[in-house]
Formats: C-alpha cells, sequence, structure tokens
C-alpha cells in the first residue's frame, strides 16, 4: 500500500521532492483561478449563480439564508446531534476563550511608556467547505474565536446543496454562533466574493478557512491583488504518523485513513522505526479501507501518500521538521522527550490514545491549520487571527528629555533632519 523510503538512503534532495505536495508548476490552477476571480470580480451576483450552476449544480434564485431558514434547518436534526455540536462548541470555546490577555504598560525609561491593546478585526470572512464532504466543525473553529475577539461583521460562505440550502449541521453552528445569514458560494468564487464585494456578498477585511487547491490559490491571489489579508495558505489536509515499535498498527493505519478520506489530493505519511511495523500498518490499511464509505477517496490519497523507514527516533524527528506537518502524531512509549525537538507542525496528538480526530472535532483545540510546508512559518488559526494588537506610547516632560537626545542622534545620523526637529522643538 504505502511506497517505503530508507532515510538513511535519502539525499537531500530525495528529501525535497518527497516532502514537496500540491505544486502547481503548469499553472492549471493558477489560470482556472484568475479567470473565476475575474468573473466574478466584474459580473458579482450573475456570475456566483452561474458558477454555482456550474460546479454545484444548483440553480439560486437568491445567494443566501436567512435566520428563519437557518433555524428551521437546525431544529431538524436530531438531539443527539445537537448535543454533540454543543459540546464541541463548549470545548473550543474553553480552550480559545483564555488567548485573549491583556499587556502590561512598559516603562522603558523614565517618562517613556509603551504597550499594546487588542482590537478586533471588523469584517472577517469564513469559507466552509461543503464539497465531497460537508464540514460544520469548521464553522464552529472559524466563527468561535470569531465572537471572541469581538469582530463586528461574519461573513460566512459555503456551496450550495442540491436543493439550494445548507446541511442542517452548519445550520445549527450558525444558531449556537448567533449568524443570521450564510452565503451558498463555494470554491474560489467564494474568496472572490468576500474579496471584492458584489451586490449581495459584503467585502470584508480578512478571509479565513480551509479548501482545495483552488481555494487555496484563490487566497494567496486576492491577498496580492487587494487590501483583504489571509488567514493563511490552508490546503488539502495532510498528517505525519511517527510510530515506534510500541505502536498498535490498527490505530496507526485508521490515523492515516482519517486523513485520506479528506480528498485524493490529501497525505498521509508515516515515519516508522521498524520495517515490521510499516508491513502490519499496510496490511491493516487494507481491511480498513474496504470498510470506508469514502473507499475511492481514500484509496487515491493512499497511493499520493508513503512511508519512511527510520533508525531511531531522531532521523524521524529531523523528516517530520522538513516535513512540517499539518497534523504530527507521537504514537510512540517516550514522547515526552520528542516534543522538545518538534520545530515545524500545526498541531501534535501525543501518544496511543489521543487520535487525530479529536481535534479535528472537540477536544478544543483548532483544527484550522498551516498546509504544505507552512507550518516553518505559520500557526493554526486562534483568537489571535481575528484581532490586531495596536501600540500605544506616552512621553511627558521627564520622557522627553531623557529620550530626546538619543533620537536626534540617530534621526541625524540618517540625514532625517525633520525628524530631528520634531524632537528639539519640544526640548
Amino acid at each position: 500500500m504505502l511506497k517505503t523510503y530508507s532515510y538513511s538512503t535519502l539525499s537531500e534532495t530525495d528529501i525535497q521532492r518527497l516532502i514537496t505536495r500540491n505544486a502547481d508548476e503548469s499553472h492549471q490552477v493558477t489560470d482556472v483561478v484568475l479567470d473565476i476571480i475575474s468573473n466574478v470580480r466584474t459580473g458579482g451576483d450573475s456570475s456566483l449563480k452561474e458558477l454555482a450552476q456550474k460546479f454545484d449544480k444548483v440553480s439560486l434564485d437568491t445567494l443566501y439564508l436567512d435566520k428563519s431558514e437557518i433555524e428551521d434547518l437546525a431544529m431538524r436534526i436530531p438531539r443527539e446531534q445537537q448535543r454533540a455540536l454543543e459540546i464541541a462548541f463548549q470545548n473550543i470555546h474553553r480552550f480559545h476563550s483564555i488567548q485573549v490577555k491583556r499587556e502590561r504598560v512598559v516603562e522603558t525609561m523614565p517618562g517613556v511608556k509603551c504597550w499594546r491593546e487588542i482590537r478586533p478585526i471588523e469584517k472577517v470572512g469564513l469559507y466552509i467547505p461543503g464539497g465531497s464532504a460537508v464540514l460544520p466543525s469548521t464553522l464552529l473553529m472559524l466563527g468561535i474565536p470569531a465572537r471572541i475577539a469581538g469582530c463586528k461583521e461574519i461573513v460566512v460562505c459555503s456551496p450550495p446543496q442540491r436543493d439550494g440550502k445548507i446541511n442542517g449541521y452548519v445550520a445549527y453552528c450558525l444558531h449556537l454562533l448567533k449568524i443570521e445569514r450564510i452565503y451558498l458560494v463555494g470554491g474560489a468564487q467564494a474568496v472572490a466574493a468576500m474579496a471584492f464585494g458584489t451586490e449581495t456578498i459584503p467585502k470584508v477585511d480578512k478571509i479565513f478557512g480551509p479548501g482545495n487547491q483552488f481555494v487555496t490559490k484563490a487566497k494567496s491571489l486576492v491577498q496580492s491583488m487587494t487590501n483583504v489579508s489571509i488567514d493563511m495558505p490552508a490546503g488539502p489536509s495532510e498528517v505525519l504518523v511517527i510510530a515506534d515499535e510500541t505502536a498498535n498498527p490498527t490505530f496507526v493505519a485508521a490515523d492515516l485513513l482519517a486523513q485520506a478520506e479528506h480528498g485524493a489530493d490529501s497525505q498521509a505519511i508515516l515515519v516508522a522505526t521498524t520495517e515490521s511495523l510499516i508491513e502490519r500498518v499496510n496490511q491493516e490499511l487494507v481491511q480498513q479501507l474496504a470498510q470506508l464509505p469514502r473507499q475511492d477517496i481514500a484509496q487515491k490519497a493512499i497511493e499520493n501518500s508513503y512511508a519512511i523507514l527510520a533508525n531511531n527516533h531522531e532521523d524521524a524527528m529531523k523528516f517530520s521538521n522538513s516535513y512540517a506537518p499539518e497534523h504530527l502524531l507521537l504514537e510512540v512509549a517516550e514522547w515526552e522527550p520528542l516534543t522538545r525537538r518538534i520545530l515545524n507542525a500545526g498541531s501534535v496528538f501525543l501518544g496511543h490514545l489521543t487520535p487525530e480526530s479529536a481535534g479535528d472535532y472537540a477536544s478544543g483545540t483548532n483544527h484550522t491549520l498551516p498546509t504544505s510546508g507552512y507550518a516553518r512559518a505559520y500557526s493554526g488559526v486562534s483568537v489571535d487571527s481575528f484581532v490586531k494588537k495596536i501600540t500605544f506610547q506616552h512621553i511627558n516632560e521627564e520622557g522627553i528629555k531623557q529620550i530626546g537626545a538619543t533620537v536626534e542622534i540617530l534621526a541625524e545620523l540618517e540625514g532625517l533632519q525633520a525628524h530631528k526637529n520634531a524632537v528639539t522643538v519640544r526640548k
């Protein structure tokens, strides 16, 4: 099932080839997305309806559902599912609520005080995928920190279902979040609509949400074309499992398939310290794949994945840090020493009894994470993603005397006389 490579025989070029994913070398994705962006930018709502017909196979009279329609759909789902979403909501809210912290004022020198204050981003756009799998959990992961941050306007876009509505579970999440409108737009066109605005969909200040290669490319492109920012390049999902001889091959295979079923372009990487474990995991993959409703999708993702045979935990961690996975699972007996070696990862799951699925849904951590190696520089979504931290400073009479000469000298050596004068006139 998983093609195996021995870490000790891999060159740096080999490693770079293995860790590269979702490349668009022929620019096919870029060209398609640029065309969609252009259509939405010039055609507005009418283009969105045409694209819904083309991609979602649905004819839309209006591009949104209002509060009454949302509530009607939300209340149709069984109480058991409502309760599960409520528990997830509570855990995610509990974890994110502690992220709001007021910083103290620092007196850098007598009479010179500096500090930062938090302000919410006013208008945010949340993209909720709804293609091959509808993801109400993503709405909670984005909507909860947006609410905690205090964002004034939350715009939600998600692809329409064939009946021109939304999934009842997504509706119930909207109910929990007290969001009274959802726009029936998916894919790159949703990103374009939130970036430029249309007759119906408001322009936002920052766009959030995972998606396929087209959504990810659209986010990157609109950020370069407008003053709208994005959370991160969050594309097709991926997992890397580090496992030793103590790992349960059934658990490992299940964790790999949990990511593989997201999409054919997902990746599930196993880094094992014994060849026998790789063999047993491959056997489990065959058995478990046969039982999955999304077998065809998961099978394609597994074909796009591989295993690395590492000599020891140190080599396993080296490869993991090079790969920079969205999700990193340490299915080893002694995981605590390894956590200090983690340099690049979106979210980490420790021990044999911590499935990645828990973080996807209900443990409390956020599942909107950097993919495709961007974990080298990006963090996952948090309350910080929805706020700005503005710096303040105040200088009194003593402070201008203390700092004045320093500023004058530095301004003069840079040849900026007006900068120097702005201090001199105050002394």
